[in-house]
Order: structure tokens, then C-alpha cells, then sequence
């Protein structure tokens, strides 16, 4: 797995984990109508969760691992709990959009802790002008659609920060110990979801449904957040995330004949520039725990 991780950029897994996050929401429309959103977050974490159990028992990983790893795994668990749950809450409510640009604004807030330079602060700039171009910022009207959609956005930055420290263990390791929090997902999730899904035992066609919204959204992107991660600077990781709203507007020219305007064509550009002109700070080495992130480990 290490020697496979090493011998691709970091950036093709970030490629790979962009396209499948967009399928996973695909998959989800089709259970809408028939499921909750807590019993779509569980069908999505529950079966990402078996499937990594299948490759190695989670229980032995937090069996083996060190103290600081150990807490590491059970937070990144109740994180993704709650970041999955929040997610499919707040856009049952909200437009994708609207989530979406919340989202993104902290992983910008994420970004700006590894900057240290102008030239970053200017690509910095230019991203997120960019993803405002694409998907704008509209506030909508439903308090309690905002509430969630703002408790995943501060998840997700959280997401990035833990599994990036995960990360640093190495490819394979990280993939692991991801296993290993996505088994603590399931448990924390199970009191939410589980009963709205036990009705549908006899839909096995959405039971199917449910696992493609698992494998496309939590263990293909996971697996290639945790390789990219390992090699990437977490603030330039959290910056290429910036990408994400460029590939949807892509993929949905390419699938949907969703053809972008000029204003998408701009924001795009503007992205692509940003992310190149990034340059990840030499002192915060991918290898190496940052200080902050020692200080908060003890």
C-alpha cells in the first residue's frame, strides 16, 4: 500500500476523491424520498464502516494503537458521525449550494493557518473568489437548515485537521485507522438512524442504493483524502479543496449537459490559478505534526 501510495502525486488522489464526492450525493437523491436523513447518513456510514471492517477488525487497530493515536481515532469517529448526519440534515433543508458554500469557507479558515507568505495569501484570494463566482453565498431563510449547515462546515474543517494528523502515520496505516473511526461512526450514529433504516428491509434495491451512497462517499474519498493527506501540507490540502465546486461544475457539464456560463467559466479559472500559485510553506513539512497540532495531541 506504502510503495502504491508513493508512486502517484498526492494530487491524484485528491482528483480521484473529487469526482467520487460527487457521486455520493447522487445516490442519496434516490433514497430521500423513501428514508430520513439520519437513516441516509447511516446507511452511508454503516456500510462504509463494514467494508473497512472487512479489511481489518476495527477493535484491533484501537487495540494496538498508542494513547495519543487511540484518542485520535474514537474524535475522528464521533467527527464523522456528526459531520455526515449534519450534512444530509442541513441540505434537506438548504440548496447544495448554499451548504456547499458554507462548507468551503471553513476549509478557507483552515487554509489560512499554514499560510506564510503573500504569494499564498493571494492564492488564497483568488480561490475564493472563485468559488464565490461559481456557487455564491445566498443566505437562505431557514435558521435551522443554517444551523446545520454551519455545525458541518465546522465539522469538516475539524476533518481535515484530525485526519491529517491520522495521516501522518502513512498511507497504509492512516487507511486503518480511518477503518477504525468509521467503526466509531457506526456506533455513534446507530441511535439516530438505525430504526428509520429497519423499515426498509423489505427494499433491498434501496439497501443497495444505500451502499453505493457509502462506497462513493465515504470509503473511495476517504481512503484517497488519508494517501493525499500524507503527502500534502494540511494547508495546502485544505486550499486545493477549493477545487471541489470547479470538478462539480466539470462533471455536471460532462453528465448533466449542465453547460457553465461565463461567470462559472471565470470562477473556474480563477480556482485553477489560485491552487497554482500556491506553494506550501516550508516549515510545515507533511511529515512532521505541526506545533499547534503537538500542543493539542499533549
Amino acid at each position: 500500500m506504502n510503495r502504491f501510495a508513493t508512486s502517484l502525486p498526492p494530487h491524484v488522489f485528491f482528483l480521484i476523491s473529487a469526482v467520487f464526492h460527487y457521486l455520493g450525493p447522487s445516490f442519496a437523491v434516490l433514497l430521500f424520498g423513501q428514508i430520513s436523513p439520519l437513516g441516509v447518513a447511516w446507511l452511508r456510514i454503516a456500510s462504509a464502516a463494514v467494508i473497512f471492517a472487512l479489511w481489518l477488525p476495527p477493535w484491533r487497530v484501537i487495540a494496538e494503537a498508542a494513547p495519543k493515536a487511540r484518542r485520535l481515532i474514537l474524535l475522528l469517529g464521533v467527527i464523522l458521525a456528526a459531520m455526515n448526519m449534519t450534512f444530509y440534515l442541513a441540505i434537506e433543508r438548504l440548496p447544495l449550494a448554499t451548504v456547499a458554500a458554507i462548507e468551503f469557507a471553513a476549509t478557507i479558515a483552515v487554509a489560512l493557518i499554514g499560510l506564510r507568505s503573500a504569494r499564498n495569501f493571494l492564492a488564497l484570494g483568488l480561490a475564493v473568489a472563485g468559488v464565490f463566482l461559481l456557487i455564491g453565498f445566498k443566505i437562505a431563510g431557514d435558521l435551522v437548515g443554517l444551523c446545520f449547515a454551519f455545525a458541518n462546515a465546522l465539522l469538516f474543517a475539524l476533518y481535515v485537521i484530525v485526519g491529517h494528523s491520522i495521516a501522518r502515520q502513512g498511507g497504509a496505516s492512516g487507511i486503518a485507522r480511518l477503518g477504525a473511526a468509521m467503526g466509531v461512526a457506526f456506533i455513534v450514529a446507530s441511535p439516530f438512524g438505525f430504526s428509520d433504516v429497519a423499515k426498509l428491509a423489505t427494499q433491498p434495491l434501496l439497501i443497495l442504493a444505500g451502499i453505493g451512497v457509502g462506497i462513493s462517499s465515504s470509503v473511495i474519498p476517504y481512503i484517497c483524502d488519508q494517501l493525499a493527506m500524507a503527502r500534502l501540507p494540511r494547508a495546502s490540502f485544505a486550499l486545493m479543496l477549493t477545487l471541489l465546486p470547479a470538478i462539480a461544475a466539470v462533471t455536471g457539464a460532462i453528465v448533466l449537459r449542465q453547460i457553465p456560463g461565463p461567470l462559472d467559466l471565470a470562477g473556474i479559472f480563477l480556482v485553477i490559478l489560485g491552487v497554482g500559485l500556491h506553494r506550501p510553506a516550508d516549515i510545515e513539512s507533511p511529515a512532521e505534526p505541526s506545533s499547534e497540532e503537538q500542543r493539542a495531541l499533549g
